[in-house]
């Protein structure tokens, strides 16, 4: 029985993924790369900090690497390597963003790369305790290189300069973060796991000249806020954006794959801290490409993607 079949294909996309790297909790490049992997792309680690854990757990071993990241950038650039994405997550230091402002400015010399920037700074509405008031500043002018970015609700806030909502965030707050997001410089925004109710509202905000258009898409929550989330929705956008899938399309995609991935860890009880199951469900991914491809009408369907995880767990 033959369970590898030669196939032809096209040399994979490359994308840079730019985050730190966490041994244990599921979250940044160790969500990341596997994501970017399952949906076809050539994942490119650029490390900016490495941990044992992410800080919810009680200690934790922590090493800046942002002496490194310019020699590091330094021999992608002698190699002439060229990016059709590049992803950006956690930066820990004010050192780490003109090496990486001149690295996303070479790769657009050499073409038009997606560049997706979920700044992380904060959650419910302050800062975490590693991210100091200089780096938030500087993440304003940071995120002028993206075409998309990614913020939570409270980065949303804090790159804004907008108060925190006492009360749950209403239609015209989020408008206006999203105008001064995309006047920042993105082309494209998302405001992610917005909590209203028993659902959680990803805000989404597109610039087109002169014209902006906005659409919202909620999913249910199960009450539970893990780790890693934000990092594997902000991946599967990368993947999509540059495998061409429409905006609108890989928000829903990204926001029913992590709802799906946070209810089936709730069922198996799996720690909070731990982040979700995603591992045996990322051909689900790959599959959603094929399926996107297929969909004439463009829309991958809440049920469809739960049709293809519910197969990969029982097969």
């Amino acid at each position: 029985m033959e369970i590898f079949k030669n196939t032809s294909g096209s040399i994979p996309k490359k994308a840079a993924a730019i985050n730190d790297l966490t041994g244990f909790g599921r979250c940044s490049l160790a969500v990341v790369l596997p994501v970017l992997n399952a949906m076809g792309l050539q994942a490119c680690p650029i490390p900016t900090s490495i941990f044992s854990s992410h800080m919810a757990f009680p200690s934790y071993y922590y090493k800046d690497l942002s002496a490194g990241l310019s020699p590091y950038l330094a021999e992608y650039n002698a190699l002439q390597l060229t990016f059709d994405g590049i992803y950006c997550g956690f930066l820990n230091s004010e050192q780490q963003f003109a090496p990486l402002e001149q690295f996303m400015e070479r790769q657009r010399k050499t073409g038009s790369p997606v560049i997706l920037i979920d700044p992380v700074l904060g959650d419910r509405g302050r800062r975490y305790r590693i991210v100091t008031e200089a780096l938030c500043q500087r993440m304003k002018r940071f995120i002028s290189q993206a075409t998309i970015v990614t913020p939570n609700l409270t980065e949303a806030c804090l790159l804004t300069d907008t108060p925190f909502p006492d009360a749950d965030a209403d239609d015209p707050l989020l408008q206006t973060l999203t105008e001064r997001l995309l006047s920042m410089g993105p082309a494209k925004t998302v405001i992610t796991g917005i909590v209203q109710d028993s659902h959680i509202r990803n805000y989404c905000g597109e610039r087109s000249g002169n014209t902006l258009s906005t659409f919202s898409y909620e999913v249910a929550s199960n009450g539970e806020s893990r780790p890693g989330t934000g990092d594997l929705f902000a991946a599967i956008l990368t993947a999509d954006a540059v495998n061409d899938v429409p905006f609108s399309v890989s928000v829903r995609k990204a926001a029913d794959f992590v709802r799906i991935c946070v209810e089936q860890s709730a069922q198996a009880r799996v720690p909070i801290r731990e982040g979700v199951i995603f591992e045996n469900r990322l051909s689900a991914l790959w599959d959603s490409i094929a399926s996107q491809n297929d969909d004439l009408s463009g829309q991958l369907s809440t049920d469809s993607l739960r049709g293809l995880v519910d197969k990969k767990m029982t097969n």
